[in-house]
């Protein structure tokens, strides 16, 4: 047979369309998944504000490299928040434990295992550890020791439908009177359901349907409320010298807000009724406002420190593709169906800063290297800065300048 006969023209456009059909069938295939492969979010388009960077009150330094180190001992990780209480630090560790060490970092005792992951904690007028778990809701410690026993005292909320659970519970703080003041930081992606802690943020924080919540709960009665709503992954709490506002990290928008109590129970909602707002209505009608806006970071724990400064931890460095493709929900739902390797997460960066109740800048500390890995905030004690992070396996510290 010759070889015109045997690549006649018809065999050669069979050739080229197997050859075409070999490269497109993978590539369609792909495409297909990137497309339309089920993922658990769907992303709402918002105008991310443009990243200032590291520039003005928070230009590159040093300050927050060469911590020095309390060891949480074997397998212990992530030292998410700390309080003060009585010479000791105590802090909920990713394994479940919460631990107090004593400033000195000499003595270290496992106080209990809550059998979810132990978040924000705060101790009562009674000396009551409060602990917002995202697993298990709002918890309290009464006793010490083997005597000590883990009441579960918030663990579901009616609204916006009876007993809706609390999905991932995240800082406590007691208020004015008393009131214990909780975040819900999702009602789309709770932690145990979605894997961890990381995991429900980083989808919540990508699809931005904004559906965390404040709690308001009478600590003798244990009724609750939802003080306000439509917050955008909720956060770090604390209060103003004087008692009269909150202040609250929302994560997913860079920011940090104020918000006026006493105006806040006075907010009508669409219908024209006291209820319960959102975040837009108390802003609208004067009882919240931005008291910080477009931080170069993602703002986490809030923790009122001496001389009027609240400290609030960035845990990560703003990510320009998550800025980039916040009005465009299609390129986030690809991100998601992507191996989690290839996900846009910000490198290690320590960043804490230190505001006032003004909302003024009066401390900014920097490790560019992220030797802490995602600095959550700063507990003052003993002449001493204690530096929280959701990941590290110790604790880090610094002498108070």
């Amino acid at each position: 047979m010759s070889l015109s006969r045997r690549f006649s023209p018809a065999s050669r456009q069979r050739g080229r369309m197997a050859w075409i059909a070999s490269w497109a069938t993978p590539i369609v295939a792909a495409a297909a998944y990137l497309l339309f492969w089920p993922i658990p979010v769907t992303p709402v388009a918002w105008e991310a504000p443009k990243d200032p960077g590291h520039t003005g009150a928070h230009q590159p330094n040093e300050r927050l490299k060469g911590l020095q180190r309390i060891a949480l001992g074997e397998g212990q990780v992530g030292p998410e928040h700390m309080v003060a209480h009585q010479g000791w630090l105590y802090t909920g560790l990713s394994n479940g434990d919460v631990v107090r060490v004593d400033t000195a970092g000499q003595r270290r005792e496992t106080v209990l295992n809550t059998g979810g992951r132990p978040l924000g904690l705060d101790v009562d007028a009674q000396g009551r550890l409060l602990i917002a778990d995202a697993y298990k809701g709002l918890l309290r410690v009464t006793g010490q020791g083997a005597q000590a026993q883990v009441e579960p005292i918030l663990t579901s909320v009616s609204h916006p439908v009876p007993d809706d659970p609390v999905r991932y519970a995240d800082a406590v703080k007691v208020g004015p009177g008393g009131t214990l003041w909780l975040t819900d930081a999702s009602r789309r992606f709770g932690a145990k359901e979605s894997g961890g802690t990381f995991e429900a943020s980083v989808l919540d924080i990508l699809e931005h349907s904004c559906t965390g919540r404040l709690i308001a709960q009478d600590p003798n009665t244990l009724q609750a409320r939802v003080a306000l709503t439509g917050l955008c992954f909720p956060n770090g709490i604390a209060f103003s010298a004087d008692g009269k506002q909150l202040f609250l990290s929302e994560t997913a928008t860079y920011r940090v807000l104020a918000i006026d109590l006493a105006k806040l129970s006075l907010v009508r909602t669409f219908d024209g009724h006291v209820g319960v707002p959102t975040i837009q209505q108390a802003m609208q009608q004067g009882a919240a406002k931005v008291l910080i806006d477009n931080l170069p970071g993602y703002p986490d724990n809030l923790t009122r420190g001496e001389g009027g400064r609240i400290w609030v931890g960035l845990t990560k460095p703003r990510s320009p593709v998550i800025d980039a493709a916040a009005q465009h929900p299609i390129l986030r739902s690809i991100t998601l169906r992507l191996p989690r390797a290839l996900w846009p997460v910000p490198k290690a960066y320590g960043h804490v800063i230190a505001f006032d109740d003004t909302g003024r800048i009066v401390a900014d500390l920097q490790d560019p290297s992220g030797a802490y890995p995602e600095t959550t905030a700063i507990t003052e004690a003993d002449g001493k800065w204690f530096v929280q992070s959701l990941h590290a396996h110790d604790i880090g510290w610094m002498p108070a300048p």
